[in-house]
């Protein structure tokens, strides 16, 4: 019987480590043994310098899922695989299989974000920033309200002594 595991492997190599684990399930012919290699992903809406643009964008980076049946011979083959640092798991040599409802979940919420993607939003109400371009470059603030439909955000900048509000691009801002 076929079942779910995560597997931890090189954070920003996933799709390379998933493209070798193919090449060697194909050429030891384990195919039937070895079904699925998922990496879940979400598409988020961005925007920068006015541009709204749809990316892919990991829901677990650093983590491969594979759908198998774990033998001695599939546990060698992920385990000796370039990129994959193991099976998450309590113990190495026994791998704890995903429960059912996980990774149905994971599956539909994939599905459900493919169809409606949610904006990207890194700030939040209260998060102090620092203003890296523009006009108010250098200068700190707070966070007031966040637009993510149109990629801003309000801060209330301290000048003179006075609190002013300024719109801003996310990209013209950094957490502090």
């Amino acid at each position: 019987m076929s079942t779910w595991y995560a597997l931890k492997v090189q954070p920003e190599k996933e799709e390379k480590v998933r493209d070798l684990l193919l090449d060697r399930i194909r050429n030891r012919g384990l195919s039937d043994i070895v079904r699925t290699l998922l990496i879940p992903t979400e598409t988020v809406v961005e925007v920068r310098r006015g541009v709204k643009r749809t990316v892919q964008q990991k829901t677990f980076p650093g983590y491969l899922f594979v759908e198998m049946d774990l033998t001695e011979e599939s546990w060698y083959l992920i385990t000796e695989t370039a990129g994959v640092s193991g099976f998450v798991s309590a113990n190495p040599r026994e791998p704890q299989p995903l429960p059912p409802e996980e990774i149905d979940r994971i599956l539909r919420l994939m599905e459900e974000r493919k169809e409606k993607p949610k904006p990207k939003v890194a700030f939040a109400p209260g998060q102090r920033v620092r203003i890296k371009e523009g006009p108010f470059q250098n200068f700190e603030g707070q966070v007031d309200e966040v637009y993510p439909d149109k990629g801003l955000i309000k801060v209330t900048v301290h000048i003179f002594g006075r609190s002013t509000p300024v719109e801003l691009e996310y990209h013209q801002v950094e957490r502090t």
